[in-house]
């Protein structure tokens, strides 16, 4: 069987995204597996999985935008930001209405500032953050500018908690959205119920549970760049680009600054291709084998 393709999985709660792709090398029976991005141990939902030659597309999957919902608890904040954490502080907000809780919510879009939390993902000097922070250490974190598109927030009936949705760029902290929110409002909060419901057009209704990942539930490798721009190649073109030769931009029919997925005629990916000055289009992934 030919082990190249994609997988959005719905991931559980209390399990790591390595974790997930640990268990999906078990259950397939290849070890060339990566992800398109960290969920927290604690946050459900779409994440979407590349297996054999289609971990090589990952990065074009990693840079689309992420969908949440979940939950932000208002007066109380936490070690970690979420609810995992140590409560570190309270702050009476009981007299915060909605109205101003949507203000500081869009006071939060658009291109702004975060500073990664010390329970995240991201290298210091070689180790990961949360690795550091086990251990007690907190080292000086630089800010990261990400752009938040949509910040919702909706009542919950519950006193002290909203319900929020988020659409933001890769790389974006919603724990820290949430912290900031509270913030924002003149007092502290933290997340809680965090499920990731799309990364671009991969959502959760498609997503299937990780004990029904099988090799046969794999998608072509050319739906995990099915997010970009596409356009098909004739049997020249199919032929340079499997010998990594640029594309004449005007000739390849392609618009827009790209990256573009190119597919032959029985509609398999054959690469993805990069602009290459103003009148070229690179191949930057190639997945035809050259003839």
């Amino acid at each position: 069987m030919n082990l190249d393709g994609y997988l959005v999985i719905d991931k559980p709660a209390g399990w790591t995204s390595h974790d997930v792709v640990a268990r999906c090398r078990r259950l397939i029976g290849t070890r060339r597996i990566g992800h398109a991005g960290t969920l927290d141990p604690d946050a459900t939902g779409v994440l979407v999985v590349g297996v054999g030659r289609a971990t090589r597309l990952l990065r074009f999957a990693t840079l689309l935008t992420k969908s949440y919902v979940g939950e932000v608890v208002l007066g109380v904040a936490t070690s970690t930001l979420d609810a995992a954490g140590e409560v570190t502080a309270r702050a009476d907000m009981s007299g915060v209405g909605l109205d101003a809780v949507r203000g500081a919510a869009l006071s939060l879009t658009g291109r702004i500032e975060q500073v990664p939390p010390m329970v995240s993902a991201v290298k210091h000097e070689g180790r990961r953050l949360h690795e550091l922070a086990r251990e007690g250490v907190e080292v000086e974190r630089a800010p990261r500018q990400v752009e938040v598109t949509r910040f919702d927030v909706f009542e919950t009936g519950e006193d002290g908690v909203v319900r929020i949705f988020v659409d933001c760029s890769s790389g974006t902290y919603v724990r820290v959205l949430a912290a900031d929110l509270g913030e924002r409002l003149g007092g502290v909060a933290h997340l809680r119920s965090l499920r990731r419901v799309a990364v671009g057009s991969f959502r959760d209704t498609e997503a299937i549970a990780l004990d029904a990942v099988t090799a046969e539930a794999l998608g072509p490798p050319g739906g995990l760049v099915r997010d970009l721009p596409s356009v098909e190649l004739d049997a020249d073109g199919v032929e340079a680009v499997s010998h990594g030769k640029l594309l004449d931009r005007v000739a390849t029919g392609v618009s827009g600054e790209g990256p573009w997925a190119l597919f032959d005629s029985a509609g398999q990916l054959v690469a993805v291709g990069e602009a290459r000055g103003h009148d070229r289009v690179q191949p930057a992934v190639v997945l035809a084998a050259a003839h």
